[in-house]
């Protein structure tokens, strides 16, 4: 019997799987991650870059010479891309499932850093901006999806908050570059980057999220057991089981019907608190956390730098220095996010930041009209740190987790498109104003009413917002709702969402840390 045994143990499949055993899922979903996490760092790349593509085409000797106008045009065509980009990616997420939509996305941002290397004039860089945009918008809704689709829930909020981390990587990374090698050689890199991310995502798995929907049960269950092991089969079960009841309910309709169906449930769904409430607040958030600054700080650092503090300081190792520093509060931020309520770290960050904006604004008008004892800069740096401290704490990660958490599973889709749109339009009127607001009423007036609408965000989200940390998606739904749904609900949901172009958007409904 023991030399049975021991054959079996010494056959090939028994040998090949002790040897990869050292892979485990954890590991797995680390590289899957990656795959998302490094495609989110485009946005801080392509946002970072502005900073110093502008700076090297305002100068004397530059071959492609630009005005303010068509400066703020190539920092913020983006806004207008993100929206193109949000509506492109539900149907191909949908249709042909979010590891090809995550590929897709890829495409368009390396034919921007292609043609970026290669620019020679204007209207060049304003169609690689434009693609990179797109790709923007398509992994900014993408992103979230996939991890939280790919993790585990233990660790989904950690990895969620890989996010921010990314971004903020993809920042430094262009400002280090950027301060000490041209910029076509910037791009160069970025688009090499681009190409890596693009292998990753080659080998990922599909989501067995998106298998469970195209019906592909048992392709789902050697995923997901791929991705987690074999101690949350409970999860994969009901996964299967809630796909298979709804194939059960949406038996075969005309379109005739379903499209009266259809639009009956869409008025019904509009008027429904647990609707529009989380639309409204997300719509809050995503203004919130645009106002708040990151997109300034990544796309104007040097103007703000020079506003602040003047030209008696090491510039480029200061800009590296507050790169630096948002990485590390970022990934400082995933482990306090764990420890601390959703509402605390929101209210926190959030009044932190109305202060930086505020004390800024009086130390430059103070410098600026010549009210100060002292000129150290090293006051200016701080101000500039802590500012930086409060974006990459709070206001970059928190709405990114917080639109993961308050929309009802069955209406994520299309709520997460509405709200998105809030995004895309603040980041455009963000970047597009900004040189015109710093000369128009300089850079204390400006930040003055960025903190005015920081402010004004904190007080609507105080209103609207649950504690949504430990609490589980239909406990959040319900508590916008006011009640638990009715059986008549249930049956109208499932009507609404038979129609092909108003997806469900399954998840596990455990608690997100």
């Amino acid at each position: 019997m023991d030399t049975e045994t021991k054959s079996l143990k010494d056959t090939p499949a028994a040998v090949t799987a002790k040897r990869w055993m050292w892979i485990t899922p954890l590991k797995k979903q680390c590289f899957v991650t990656l795959g998302v996490s490094l495609n989110m760092m485009a946005h801080g790349l392509v946002m970072g870059f502005a900073a110093i593509l502008l700076p090297s085409l305002k100068a004397e000797n530059s071959p492609i010479p630009i005005n303010d106008t068509s400066g703020s045009w190539i920092a913020s065509i983006l806004g207008f891309a993100l929206v193109a980009g949000n509506f492109i990616n539900p149907s191909i997420m949908s249709r042909y499932g979010r590891r090809v939509a995550n590929l897709t996305s890829i495409i368009p941002l390396i034919t921007g850093w292609v043609i970026i290397i290669f620019a020679v004039n204007i209207p060049m860089l304003l169609v690689a901006r434009f693609l990179q945009g797109i790709s923007m918008g398509m992994s900014s809704s993408l992103g979230p999806v996939l991890i939280g689709e790919y993790t585990s829930p233990k660790n989904r909020g950690a990895f969620l908050t890989t996010i921010s981390v990314a971004i903020a990587t993809g920042v430094l990374i262009v400002h280090t570059l950027g301060s000490y090698i041209t910029w076509k050689k910037t791009a160069l890199i970025c688009c090499t980057i681009a190409l890596t991310d693009l292998c990753i995502v080659f080998y990922s798995p599909e989501s067995p999220s998106f298998l469970a929907d195209k019906r592909r049960f048992e392709e789902c269950r050697s995923v997901f057991r791929w991705l987690r092991g074999d101690d949350e089969n409970e999860e994969l079960e009901n996964m299967i089981r809630a796909t298979q009841e709804m194939i059960e309910v949406n038996k075969p309709q005309s379109l005739k019907k379903k499209i009266r169906e259809f639009i009956k449930n869409v008025n019904i769904t509009i008027r429904k608190r647990d609707f529009y409430k989380p639309i409204i607040l997300m719509m809050v958030i995503y203004t919130m956390g645009q106002w708040a600054g990151a997109n300034l700080l990544a796309a104007y650092i040097q103007d703000i730098v020079h506003g602040v503090i003047g030209d008696d300081f090491n510039i480029p190792i200061l800009i590296i220095t507050i790169d630096v520093q948002r990485i590390i509060s970022n990934t400082c931020a995933v482990y306090v996010i764990k420890k601390v309520k959703r509402r605390t770290m929101l209210f926190a960050t959030g009044g932190l930041n109305v202060f930086a904006f505020l004390a800024t604004a009086l130390y430059v008008y103070a410098k600026t009209n010549n009210f100060l004892p002292f000129n150290q800069p090293i006051v200016g740096a701080l101000l500039i740190h802590l500012h930086m401290f409060t974006i990459a704490t709070g206001m970059v990660p928190l709405p990114f987790i917080i639109a993961g958490e308050v929309f009802p599973l069955r209406y994520r889709s299309l709520a997460g498109g509405i709200s998105v749109l809030f995004l895309s339009s603040n980041l455009f009127i963000t970047v597009k104003t900004a040189s015109w607001l710093f000369k128009v009423i300089g850079l204390w007036g400006a930040y003055i009413l960025y903190a005015g609408v920081v402010g004004l965000c904190l007080c609507v989200a105080a209103v609207l917002m649950p504690e949504t940390k430990d609490r589980t998606l239909q406990d959040i739904e319900d508590e916008f709702r006011g009640r638990p749904l009715s059986p008549e609900e249930i049956k109208s949901i499932e009507s609404l969402t038979s129609m092909k172009f108003y997806k469900l958007d399954r998840r596990c409904s455990s608690p997100v840390i």
